[in-house]
């Protein structure tokens, strides 16, 4: 990320509902790419990451993301990490 990335936001369904979610480009490419290697849609990942999320959806999919990447499985180690992130812990999954 060059740090002045436009924020995209997108209009998607979570749980049967409509919404709209702000992110930085590079977000969205990783949650892609996450939702693939898991075999499932966006909107089922963002589902997931919605039901197990406190605070903001916004923040929950970023640290979703960094929990993602610091677990290895944007590295190809596999979707081992769960969507369980809690985004005012400092302890991440391992």
């Amino acid at each position: 990320m060059s740090g002045n990335e436009e924020i995209v936001k997108r209009s998607v369904r979570i749980a049967g509902h409509a919404t709209s979610i702000s992110l930085e480009p590079a977000f969205w490419q990783a949650l892609s790419e996450i939702a693939a290697r898991r075999d499932l849609s966006l909107n089922a990942l963002l589902s997931q990451i919605d039901a197990e999320r406190a605070g903001n959806l916004s923040s929950a999919i970023r640290l979703f993301v960094l929990a993602s990447c610091r677990g290895g499985e944007l590295a190809g180690a596999g979707p081992e990490i769960s969507t369980k992130i809690n985004p005012w812990s400092t302890q991440w999954p391992r």
